[in-house]
């Protein structure tokens, strides 16, 4: 008996448990004569995606493709795993990301600089996947599943400088990785992903627009499965957030305050309906610190500055 829910005809969607947790992150199988997988999830997911994918009959020469929306580790932390395990299998990554999973030292020391001790329990590390196993992914560039089923990448900066989304042609599904935010199921509210080094507030909201104008019939997340609104008003209300939460970064950051506390203060109680472990999923997932220091690094690089500004909370 396979493991998974299928989302759309041929797209099956896996719950990759990070953490032990369900329905935080999702990796989309989608079927054909040539397979393809888009993300993994984190290191410690692999396990998980690797049981998923055989319990639906995938052997090791099956799978085709891997396709990461981008690098950040629970969509990408599982890709040398994953591709030990088929090696048949083509990875497809935007040409920045590539080297990063060529050779992970500096992601992996990155992450560890912001999750500590948390970081092997979590996400784990990221094995690194032989360079001649890499193709890099270019915007509009087709990746052909048989079938006349192919996937589209569509370049979309603005949570991360080498995130591409990926639009199915058969079922019009759109896999937008972590550019349209975050939102798992029970929580019942969306919040946008703003991480340091590489957010932008006018590369997101400009991707936002791609979307719209790819009419996809649906949107998945990768936290978590797929939007339950029309699709472009789900686009719309993610651009209207997505300002509101800069509006509130950018005031405080004006005035000299602290952004984090600014933030807090304004959306924190968007989370108290929520159950405590769902509090805590969001909070680890998708943090206000994490969104704050993404918010003042852009601030920073806007003004020129050097991003000496309080964030929040060292």
């Amino acid at each position: 008996m396979s493991t998974g829910t299928y989302i759309a005809p041929g797209v099956l969607q896996v719950d990759t448990r990070l953490g032990g947790w369900e329905e935080v992150t999702a990796s989309y199988l989608l079927e054909g004569p040539a397979p393809v997988l888009v993300e993994t999830g984190s290191q410690t997911s692999a396990p998980t995606v690797l049981k998923a994918l055989a319990d639906h009959g995938l052997g090791p020469g099956d799978l085709a493709g891997v396709v990461v929306t981008h690098v950040h580790l629970d969509h990408a932390g599982g890709v040398g795993d994953i591709a030990r395990a088929f090696p048949r299998a083509t990875v497809y990554v935007h040409e920045k990301g590539a080297r990063h999973l060529a050779d992970p030292s500096r992601l992996v020391a990155s992450a560890a600089a912001v999750y500590g001790d948390a970081l092997g329990s979590l996400y784990g590390r990221v094995d690194p996947t032989p360079a001649d196993r890499l193709r890099v992914l270019a915007d509009g560039e087709r990746v052909a599943l048989g079938g006349g089923r192919e996937l589209v990448a569509l370049y979309s900066p603005g949570h991360a400088k080498h995130h591409m989304a990926l639009q199915d042609s058969i079922s019009g599904a759109l896999f937008v990785g972590d550019a349209v935010g975050v939102r798992l199921p029970g929580a019942g509210v969306m919040w946008p992903a703003t991480p340091p080094d590489d957010f932008d507030l006018a590369q997101a909201l400009a991707s936002l627009d791609r979307f719209a104008k790819a009419h996809p019939s649906s949107l998945a997340l990768a936290h978590y499965g797929l939007l339950p609104g029309d699709p472009l008003a789900e686009l719309e209300q993610a651009a209207d957030l997505l300002r509101q939460w800069a509006e509130v970064a950018e005031r405080a950051w004006s005035q000299g305050h602290d952004i984090e506390a600014a933030l807090r203060q304004r959306f924190a109680g968007d989370l108290a309906p929520l159950a405590p472990a769902q509090r805590e999923r969001m909070e680890t997932l998708n943090g206000l610190h994490s969104n704050a220091a993404g918010l003042s690094r852009w601030l920073a690089r806007r003004e020129g500055g050097l991003g000496d500004r309080p964030a929040g909370p060292a």
